[in-house]
């Protein structure tokens, strides 16, 4: 799986700029049971470079693009970051393979808490997991080193960009359900200011509002 990560980033730097895996993002791949991260009947393809289907009608991220979230938001070991989308807690545990926290939303309660369960019994003692609206990010535990966002935004939400540090990174896919998405790149200067890049074209589950 790894192997075929590597390939990938070499095909698409001319896009992302990215030329290989920086060698944190390579360790935590190789660290992370995927196996334990989906449901049992997809076990035997768990470490396919490509989504699978978790149940509610959401998926667990290609590892190509767990990688390049991941990698884009140049994570640091003292980091704090958010993730908008748990699943299955697969981008949750990469992350936590490298940095010092992670606080996870998930809007579907099922799934909450069953990746819960799972990373607490991978031993993940520095995720914290909670029910709810991703679109208004978590205030309490703001502001954030890096945000990564995991299922297709209809827009940047404002409460994000407004949790995330000055020169923090935030990595969101944005764009219409069921249409080819934009992954961008989203830094915030030492002023605030908002520097915005589109990555690569993409193609995620809607990131569901709160209802």
């Amino acid at each position: 799986m790894v192997a075929e990560v590597e390939a990938m980033y070499v095909e698409t730097r001319g896009l992302t700029g990215l030329p290989a895996l920086s060698p944190r993002v390579h360790a935590a791949l190789g660290k992370v049971d995927r196996h334990r991260l989906v449901p049992a009947g997809q076990r035997a393809l768990a470490y396919r470079n490509h989504p699978l289907p978790i149940g509610q009608g959401q998926t667990i991220s290609q590892p190509y693009i767990v990688a390049l979230s991941t990698d884009l938001i140049m994570p640091a070991p003292h980091h704090r970051v958010l993730e908008v989308g748990t699943g299955s807690g697969y981008q949750a545990a990469v992350l936590a393979e490298i940095v010092a926290s992670v606080f996870s939303i998930e809007i579907i309660e099922v799934l909450g808490k069953e990746a819960a369960q799972q990373l607490k019994k991978l031993g993940y003692g520095n995720i914290q997991i909670r029910i709810g609206d991703g679109y208004q990010g978590w205030p309490e535990q703001a502001p954030f080193d890096a945000i990564v966002v995991t299922a297709a935004a209809s827009r940047v939400p404002e409460a994000l960009l407004a949790q995330l540090k000055p020169g923090g990174r935030m990595v969101i896919p944005v764009g219409a359900s069921g249409e080819t998405q934009e992954l961008l790149l989203i830094v915030k200067t030492a002023e605030g200011r908002l520097a915005t890049k589109s990555v690569l074209p993409v193609r995620f589950v809607p990131l569901l509002p709160g209802r």
